[in-house]
Formats: structure tokens, C-alpha cells, sequence
């Protein structure tokens, strides 16, 4: 909905070298790529995550914010330390989203009925080590209401949009006086 809505903002696609799911397209939701053809990528950040590797590509977001572009990554705790360490503190803003409860997580992942029984105790399972890690990020959100959940974050991205506006306008404004 965000990408949707908003032509400045694209989302960040990763590499993985997970099987690429029946629904899921080549070059939109991920590149699938070989372990080896991983190892040739220059990333921006990377994790492994289920066994299997994710990564940005570096070049396709220096792209994106040389056309003036903001990205969207959906990414785990891992991804979103990295990239907080390699960027200024006022260009990233981070937001953990949290589903109500551990049941309704549950049940959205045998939903998407795309993971064997296993993938899918793992994933719950580490699903707690995720949140643990609520407190690295700027903004904290309880998707208990999908409508609601967007217009926070719409929210988030125009306070954000007008503070970085407004730095800019100041350093102008100061830069007459000195």
C-alpha cells in the first residue's frame, strides 16, 4: 500500500538463495539467485535466515537515492542494524511491526500455506528471538488493523519527510548569517 500510494518511494528487492515460492516472481518479490551468485553480489546488507541467504543489492538502492527516490526495506533486526550503521541517523527511520499475538502470527503464516510443518515451528519459534530486538528501532507498530497500521506508518513517513525538509530550509537560512 505504501509503494502504492506514494511514486518516491520504492521498495528495496532482495536476493535470496531460498526456493522461490509458486506465487512469487522473479525480480518482485526477490532475485532468487544460486549460493554462488550470492557470493558475487555486493551488498548493502545480508543475513542468513532459515538456512538460506538474503541480501539487498548494493547498487539498486544507491540507484534509486541518486533519483531522489526514499526505499523501503522489508528486512529483519539483522538487515536493519546494518543498515542503520552505514547510513546518517536522520536518513533512516525504522519501524518493527508486530502482529497482535503470537496466535494470529501463527495463523498468518499457515495462511500464506507455503511452508512445511517444520518451517514452520522454526519460523514461530524464532519469531520470539525477533521481537526481542523491538527496542533497535525508531517506531513500534501493533498490526492489529491493517487500514490503521498504514496510515501510522503514512504518518511516520511525512513527519519525517517534513523534519528533513525543514533541516534543509535551516541550514539555508543559517548559512546567510555565517
Amino acid at each position: 500500500m505504501i509503494i502504492q500510494n506514494d511514486p518516491l518511494i520504492k521498495l528495496s528487492i532482495s536476493a535470496t538463495t531460498r526456493p522461490q515460492r509458486p506465487q512469487e516472481v522473479q525480480g518482485q518479490h526477490y532475485f532468487f539467485v544460486t549460493k554462488e551468485e550470492f557470493g558475487e553480489l555486493d551488498f548493502l546488507e545480508h543475513a542468513t535466515v532459515f538456512n538460506h541467504d538474503y541480501g539487498t543489492p548494493k547498487k539498486m538502492v544507491e540507484d534509486e537515492l541518486q533519483k531522489g527516490s526514499c526505499v523501503l526495506f522489508d528486512i529483519d533486526w539483522q538487515g536493519a542494524r546494518q543498515i542503520k550503521e552505514k547510513f546518517e541517523r536522520d536518513s533512516v527511520v525504522s519501524i518493527f511491526i508486530l502482529p497482535p499475538s503470537m496466535q494470529e502470527l501463527e495463523r498468518r503464516l499457515r495462511a500464506r500455506a507455503s511452508d512445511p510443518e517444520e518451517v514452520m515451528q522454526d519460523r514461530m519459534h524464532k519469531a520470539r528471538a525477533e521481537i526481542s530486538h523491538y527496542d533497535e528501532y525508531d517506531f513500534i507498530l501493533v498490526n492489529d488493523d491493517l487500514n490503521n497500521t498504514y496510515q501510522k506508518i503514512r504518518a511516520i513517513i511525512e513527519a519525517k519527510r517534513v523534519a528533513r525538509q525543514n533541516q534543509q530550509d535551516i541550514r539555508k537560512l543559517i548559512s546567510q548569517f555565517l
